[in-house]
């Protein structure tokens, strides 16, 4: 059997090297597409050095977030390969051009059945679309199988947990054995001091009125905070001129082992990424997401999220916490051996 994997952005190599490992040992052959939706070193081929990814067999090196570019050139690549199953991760502008480029091969949708209910997000487009086109829905939990059931989409439902807590089982430990070399001093004050980690890069929250706020709130929340910024946000803060006080420090991105301790290590979370929100729950760190909504719901109702408009971010942090009945959420970190074992007919 072959599988042709779409890939684009940061959090697609993330779930791909669980995929890409349970595929090798059910002797998947699997050719890998990179649209080059994310082109920066720091954000793209980091993760293939540090998780050990597959060289991918098209890098298309597209240097573009439109789907309508990338569709044709991902179709060349699977009508070349002819593969038997075309597999798409996520939510992102790759994942809507794999499916829409598959034509007659059948799409496999990872992280199937989520949503926002917040059409505003392009994320939450693209969910809709690409289930729709999908011929199997891998579900991260029976939540998002029932949304699928309800908006009768037809694909063949397969509920088998999320492939970021695959990914967060197998390098967590490497991590913390990197650890005092992966958080070096400048990120924070001292060894024992504490922190908050933030991450902001969605484009709603990167519009230069609304990141202004989100600044604003940082500096004045009483914290000290070690702000990877993402190369659009970064950009944003620059061009427009927004300050960012003294407990903010902005460093560089972060390849997946560095940032996956320095989370570790965190007493909060601020966020508006999908998978740090799940990632801060697997860890037992509690997450504010400056977001109206969230697809990782279940987070919120557990008491470990909450989301947050950037003026309540101090109050917020400062009920922040982790409870200690927190349930088990999506799955058991084995979800990419159950989803090798469902593309087999």
């Amino acid at each position: 059997m072959r599988v042709l994997s779409v890939v684009g952005n940061r959090p697609q190599f993330v779930k791909s090297a669980p995929l890409s490992l349970a595929f090798r040992e059910a002797g998947i052959e699997e050719i890998v597409v990179h649209t080059g939706q994310h082109w920066d070193p720091e954000l793209s081929q980091v993760f293939f050095d540090e998780l050990g990814l597959p060289e991918p067999g098209y890098r298309l090196d597209l240097r573009t977030a439109d789907p309508e570019s990338m569709t044709a050139p991902i179709g060349a690549a699977i009508e070349a390969e002819q593969p038997d199953w075309v597999v798409v991760l996520g939510d992102t502008n790759s994942t809507v051009a794999g499916a829409r480029a598959a034509g007659e091969i059948p799409v496999a949708h990872v992280e199937a059945g989520l949503r926002s209910f917040d059409l505003s997000m392009p994320e939450e487009r693209n969910r809709i679309e690409v289930d729709r086109l999908s011929a199997v829905l891998f579900c991260p939990d029976e939540r998002s199988a029932t949304q699928l059931e309800s908006e009768g989409v037809r694909g063949r439902r397969e509920v088998v947990g999320d492939v970021m807590a695959d990914a967060t089982r197998l390098f967590l430990p490497v991590a913390r054995r990197l650890e005092p070399s992966l958080v070096p001093s400048w990120h924070k004050p001292s060894a024992d001091a504490a922190y908050s980690l933030l991450t902001i890069h969605r484009e709603a929250n990167v519009q230069p009125g609304r990141l202004r706020r989100i600044a604003d709130a940082a500096n004045s929340a009483g914290r000290v905070f070690v702000f990877p910024a993402h190369p659009r946000t970064r950009h944003v803060l620059e061009e427009h001129a927004i300050p960012l006080g003294e407990n903010v420090r902005l460093v560089e991105p972060l390849g997946y082992l560095e940032l996956l301790a320095l989370l570790a290590g965190a007493e909060t979370v601020v966020t508006d990424s999908g998978g740090l929100q799940k990632e801060a729950y697997w860890l037992g760190v509690p997450c504010v997401t400056l977001r109206p909504n969230t697809e990782w719901v279940d987070t919120v109702a557990a008491g470990a999220n909450r989301l947050a408009e950037p003026e309540e971010l101090a109050a917020a942090l400062a009920d922040a916490r982790f409870p200690a009945d927190a349930p088990v959420l999506y799955g058991d970190g084995h979800a990419a051996e159950r989803i090798a074992a469902a593309l087999y007919p």
